[in-house]
């Protein structure tokens, strides 16, 4: 049972399209109901259009137009059921509108967070759509306007697409509500909290071929993967976009030009430069063999010197770089590496900023979510260092050890790294494993003659004296670690004995 006339209610602040869809919906025998600006845009744009106040019956522009869509009329148009005889008798009785389409986005709370930007009737119409879709469309996206003009001029609208529109909606309320939460919020961690998300791109696949995937991100972040552009080459995995996420939070803390090169979300070769062709050529020298397959991040342009070790990794050493991401790239550079590798993938992201927009990390269990303060800290934290052995680290080696800990604390744990003895690079890293001293033979074995005077780096305490002893094998000239355990003593001891100067840290640099 449905009765003879039906409306369509408009009511957007992105107007783009607006006046040509409600010509549709007017071909299509709806009679159009609007608000305020959206009114004044089809009138000027030739709609026949009904204000929606001459619908309500509430004063125009009362309290600053807070109630202009809000009213029992309204609300009822949309959510009575059209299946219902009941529902159908009293709404012909009290004179109410069948609304059968509600097209409506919101004021923009995104781009100006504020109170008086809080959207109220907007998400009250789209919910009371959304919850009726059997029998209202609701549409809250402009790009959805072409699907429902087909629809409608093929004579049906599915209930797919009812479906598939009124979980958009909802989608976009959380969305909104969630970014006006975090606005109002000032509790470190809430009770309650919804994380906001918005598709930027479907990848190539997640991290193996055979799962799908797609990245989210959150509005008006600063994160660098929201302004990832896509020059050449493959297009992104989820594994590849973790790889340059990694690289990116790695290179941010050096002022200094840094290179990094990531295998499964944990750099192999880290190192600093006078420049770009530098640091990137001691960061695939850290580690060559892992360096095969690696996505490479730079902290600056890269520029045709630099492009040229990616090409020397290839002619000489049949090495092959995935992804390259930097915020820049020189046009000679790039036509450079495009003939280096008709797949690799070269991708820019612009300026890393100093900080990041988000304070906190989050970590995904399925079905759980662990929230935790982003690690970050401060110069002057390296101030905190105790120096715990009799020999004491020379300057070169402290500047050595500041550079590493930045290091390490990119490495996921266990961790342990091994610095070059005279510049800033990695020269063996053992990531990712169960035991401390299972770390510390990977990162020694790998850096092999490198380890004669040089820094051997841990994330946290070593519990027991093995690993120093093991340095001590390789002729390790310095350590730093961070101390805390209840066999410190030995480790000390044992440092000691072998002459090594050893620091603590004073703070864990765990990454999982």
């Amino acid at each position: 049972m449905k009765s003879s006339r039906r409306f369509a209610l408009l009511s957007v602040f992105k107007k783009e399209g607006i006046s040509d869809f409600a010509k549709i919906l007017v071909k299509n025998g709806y009679t159009i109901i609007s608000t305020g600006g959206t009114y004044d845009q089809l009138k000027k744009d030739g709609v026949s259009v009904t204000p929606i106040d001459e619908i309500t019956g509430n004063p125009r522009d009362s309290f600053d137009s807070r109630m202009k869509s809000i009213s029992f009329k309204i609300e009822s148009g949309i959510l009575f059921d059209r299946k219902n005889p009941k529902h159908v008798s009293e709404a012909k009785e009290m004179g109410i509108p069948q609304i059968d389409v509600v097209v409506c986005n919101l004021y923009p709370f995104e781009e100006k967070p504020g109170i008086e930007n809080i959207d109220v009737g907007g998400p009250t119409m789209i919910r009371a759509a959304a919850k009726n879709y059997e029998n209202v469309i609701v549409v809250v996206d402009p790009s959805d306007y072409g699907k429902v003009t087909s629809a409608l001029e093929s004579g049906k609208v599915s209930v797919k697409l009812r479906k598939e529109l009124a979980a958009k909606a909802f989608y976009r309320l959380s969305l909104y509500d969630a970014q006006i939460g975090q606005f109002l919020n000032k509790e470190h961690f809430p009770e309650e909290i919804t994380i906001p998300l918005r598709k930027t791109k479907d990848l190539r696949y997640g991290e193996n071929p055979h799962q799908g995937g797609s990245l989210y991100m959150m509005p008006k972040t600063s994160s660098p993967l929201a302004s990832l552009n896509h020059l050449w080459g493959r297009e992104l995995s989820g594994t590849n976009t973790g790889d340059i996420f990694t690289g990116i939070e790695t290179v941010r803390q050096f002022k200094e030009s840094a290179a990094c090169v990531v295998k499964h979300l944990s750099p192999c070769g880290i190192a600093l430069g006078k420049n770009a062709r530098e640091a990137l050529n001691r960061a695939i020298e850290a580690d060559p063999v892992s360096a095969f397959g690696g996505v490479v991040i730079v902290n600056e342009t890269l520029d045709l010197e630099a492009a040229k070790i990616i090409a020397k990794f290839r002619n000489e050493r049949a090495g092959n770089i995935d992804v390259i991401a930097v915020p820049k790239i020189k046009k000679n550079a790039l036509e450079l590496l495009k003939k280096v590798r008709k797949s690799m993938g070269v991708y820019v992201f612009g300026n890393i900023p100093n900080r990041r927009s988000e304070s906190y990390d989050l970590r995904w269990f399925a079905g759980a979510a662990l929230l935790q303060d982003y690690d970050d800290y401060s110069e002057q934290s390296f101030k905190d260092w105790k120096v715990v052995t009799k020999s004491k680290p020379t300057k070169k080696q402290l500047e050595l050890m500041e550079f590493g800990f930045k290091a390490v604390k990119a490495v996921r744990s266990n961790a342990v790294l091994v610095v070059d003895k005279d510049v800033p690079m990695t020269r063996g890293i053992g990531s990712g494993q169960t035991s401390r001293i299972g770390a510390t033979k990977i990162a020694l074995e790998q850096a092999g003659k490198y380890c004669q005077g040089g820094i051997l780096m841990s994330d946290s305490f070593f519990p027991f004296d093995d690993s120093v002893k093991e340095a001590a094998k390789y002729n390790i000239g310095a350590i730093l670690e961070q101390g805390g355990s209840v066999n410190d003593s030995a480790s000390i001891d044992a440092a000691n004995k072998a002459g090594i100067p050893m620091v603590f840290a004073k703070r864990r640099a765990f990454r999982h």
